[in-house]
């Protein structure tokens, strides 16, 4: 392999890590909304679904996750959300679950 080459293979190489580095997505979870939520605009509701309860179960100093209680709450969540499209999902859950 030639000189010039390797050169060439190289700065792709880099530049394809560069491309990569700067596809990284920040994501304001108290932006969505639940149009947005059960259509799969932002991320999957099931990723959604986690963080809410690890970020909820946090401020209560809770370190376990009930995964049955995990899924009825997304699903109510998600039967909230098919009623109140507009609404933030973090406002439905304030009024679902901490009432």
């Amino acid at each position: 392999m030639s000189r010039a080459t390797l050169t060439a293979c190289k700065l792709l190489g880099a530049l394809i890590l560069v491309s990569d580095a700067q596809a990284q997505v920040t994501i304001d979870i108290s932006r969505i909304t639940c149009d947005q939520f059960l259509g799969y605009r932002t991320i999957h509701p099931d990723e959604i679904a986690m963080w809410l309860s690890g970020y909820y179960n946090g401020q209560r100093g809770n370190t376990t996750i009930d995964t049955e209680t995990l899924n009825a709450q997304k699903r109510g969540l998600q039967e909230y959300c098919l009623r109140n499209l507009n609404v933030p999902i973090m406002q439905a859950i304030e009024k679902l679950f901490h009432k």
